[in-house]
């Protein structure tokens, strides 16, 4: 396993706010190391206030099970296999926005996590900025 270094954060930052930028939105954008700790963190001017919160929790909980946020609220919907999930950890989000970080190997470097505007859109941000790498 390794981690993101703040300089590689920065990267996937600039590529996010690229992103959030050319779809015209006002994002907050969280990256988190493999151990969840936050790394870097950018609030655009006149981004969500609530979305700070937000942001964080989609980076964490997208590292917490190594898999991105959309796919756990596939997984979390009534009768899912993992319904009810996001009452553990201190409260996890389910829906997308929320995307790991891997190096050109495949290793699991962090997680991104979007949040400001639509879910669609929070998962192209993410993305965009994930893809950075």
């Amino acid at each position: 396993m390794g981690n993101i270094t703040l300089e590689q954060a920065r990267k996937v930052i600039d590529a996010a706010l690229k992103k959030s930028e050319e779809l015209g939105v006002k994002m907050n954008i969280a990256v988190v190391d493999s151990g969840t700790n936050l790394v870097a963190f950018n609030k655009m001017d006149d981004a969500w206030l609530g979305s700070i919160d937000i942001s964080q929790k989609k980076a964490r909980t997208a590292r917490y099970f190594n898999m991105n946020t959309g796919e756990i609220g596939k997984l979390s919907q009534p009768g899912g296999s993992l319904y009810n999930i996001e009452h553990s950890n201190n409260g996890l989000i389910t829906f997308p926005g929320g995307v790991l970080i891997k190096d050109g190997n495949g290793t699991i470097l962090g997680a991104i996590g979007v949040s400001g505007s639509t879910v669609e859109d929070d998962h192209a941000v993410a993305t965009s900025g994930a893809n950075a790498l």
